[in-house]
């Protein structure tokens, strides 16, 4: 089907200088066995805040970078890849608590040609923002060095399964991350001893 693009979009595509901005929605939903702490994050590439679809896009909310997913001719890994500055321990703390599997969606937006975010509708009903990717967290990491700390949010599409060989962690975190009340591996440690004796006793 084909993709249908908004008349001030279309107009601002074929101008000679192109200025887009990315619009990023993070649902960092956490689960613990007494609630649901729902928790979406909106941030916009964009030099200040934007209001689109009844939301405020954070434009100091420290987008650092934004990869293009990448594909391969098997279906077997799409990823898109987004980092943001993370000084105040928000997103860490948040990836201590098991966001893998939670939704990320990106959109894209033009400039028109006053440099102003173009975030209406035209008179068929088309928003301007185009929507660009819709996956799921799959690595969710944390990289400190002597200049920066940012939170790195990879995420895969629902394809990304078919092909894909998933590991998981055999302790009483990486059973936190998929269900945080199996007590399964409550009572597993690294110098824990068991004594099994052989023949009749």
């Amino acid at each position: 089907m084909a993709r249908t693009f908004s008349t001030n979009f279309t107009t601002a595509l074929n101008s000679e200088y192109v200025k887009y901005f990315f619009l990023i929605e993070i649902d960092l939903e956490r689960v613990s066995a007494n609630n649901t702490n729902r928790v979406t994050y909106y941030y916009t590439s964009f030099n200040r805040d934007i209001s689109w679809n009844s939301q405020t896009w954070v434009g100091d909310g420290g987008v650092f970078e934004i990869d293009a997913p990448r594909f391969s001719s098997i279906i077997d890994r799409e990823a898109y890849i987004i980092t943001l500055t993370d000084v105040a321990n928000g997103l860490s703390d948040t990836f201590k608590q098991g966001v893998i599997g939670n939704k990320i969606k990106v959109r894209l937006g033009l400039l028109n040609s006053n440099e102003q975010p173009m975030t209406g509708v035209d008179g068929n009903g088309v928003s301007d923002i185009v929507f660009l990717y819709s996956g799921f967290i799959d690595a969710p990491t944390i990289a400190v060095n002597w200049d920066t700390k940012v939170a790195k949010i990879e995420g895969t599409s629902p394809m990304a399964d078919l092909d894909q060989i998933n590991l998981t962690m055999i302790s009483k975190d990486g059973m936190d991350q998929k269900n945080s009340t199996d007590t399964s591996f409550d009572n597993i440690y690294d110098d824990n001893e068991t004594a099994i004796s052989w023949g009749k006793i």
